[in-house]
């Protein structure tokens, strides 16, 4: 499992500029500013320190993030490790979970806007959490460590690889840190 995934890894960084990501509701691009101008296919964005980058004029550390509104521009940054994540415009709409299901965690949000919530997912060594609910959304991992989850019956322990984006489906499970270090993500999560 872990070869086919740094296979996928390898393939991606080989294939240059396009995008890490590109659905329906979000491109994501790797240290490239694609929507910087606000052309009229960028959404609003959200703009990820994957290492220490001045954007806007202001300092941002791996783990920030700064949301910027559809149609407003900025300048790139000219050094470091950054992700620009686009929410597309005429994304789908998002379905609304069913009655009975668990609401989410409480992990602490860094922005919410209208169609989305960008928040800090953190679980330390050993810690569980109960089962839960999460919407759809762009996963981004920051620490490399591993994560055992219960979903519809099913155990699934995997390694989180830092600097990985992936896209997530709609799912209610149980999550447990199961690595030596504590587990950091970014979740860009999708409201009904």
């Amino acid at each position: 499992m872990n070869l086919i995934l740094l296979s996928l890894l390898l393939l991606q960084a080989a294939s240059g500029p396009g995008p890490a990501v590109d659905n329906a509701y979000v491109r994501v691009f790797r240290n490239s500013a694609a929507c910087a101008a606000a052309s009229a296919g960028c959404g609003e964005r959200v703009v990820v320190a994957l290492s220490a980058i001045e954007f806007n004029g202001k300092k941002m550390n791996r783990g920030d993030v700064q949301a910027l509104a559809a149609g407003e521009s900025y300048a790139a940054p000219k050094s470091g490790e950054f992700l620009e994540v686009s929410i597309k415009p005429d994304h789908p709409k998002v379905m609304p979970p069913a009655a009975g299901t668990p609401p989410p965690p409480g992990n602490k949000i860094l922005h919410d806007g209208k169609d989305f919530t960008v928040f800090a997912e953190k679980m330390q060594p050993g810690e569980y959490a109960a089962p839960h609910s999460h919407n759809l959304r762009l996963a981004i991992f920051l620490n490399d460590t591993m994560v055992q989850q219960w979903t519809d019956g099913k155990e699934e322990t995997r390694e989180l690889i830092p600097d990985t984006v992936t896209w997530r489906p709609a799912v209610v499970h149980a999550s447990k840190d199961v690595g030596k270090v504590p587990i950091s993500n970014l979740l860009i999560e999708f409201k009904p």
